[in-house]
């Protein structure tokens, strides 16, 4: 797999969706290293721990493969699909380091 700065480079993001009126959090799709990804994080950690993937402030997650379009990981207030793969798991740990800042600059 990648490193974490390889990971970085291969980033890309193609949307982001800002907050709608009933929903606060906002949506962020895009591709890193050979993965299709949808995140939808949120500015400040969920009230129950239990909604939010570690400390990352991100509450769904959905990684795709893309050669063979098969679903690798997808959180969903909580684990649906754990990463299936080495590297789903790396890049679920990158994305969950970072999307957040990334996103909302802190």
């Amino acid at each position: 797999m990648d490193t974490h700065d390889d990971l970085g480079d291969s980033l890309k993001i193609t949307k982001t969706e800002g907050r709608q009126l009933n929903a606060p959090g906002t949506w962020v799709s895009g591709s890193i290293a050979g993965h299709t990804f949808q995140i939808l994080v949120f500015e400040d950690h969920a009230e129950n721990e239990e909604y939010e993937l570690g400390t990352s402030r991100i509450s769904k997650l959905w990684l795709r493969r893309q050669t063979d379009r098969q679903v690798v990981a997808n959180f969903d207030r909580g684990w649906d699909l754990q990463p299936t793969t080495d590297d789903a798991r790396a890049i679920v740990d990158f994305l969950a380091a970072g999307i957040a800042e990334h996103t909302f600059g802190k």
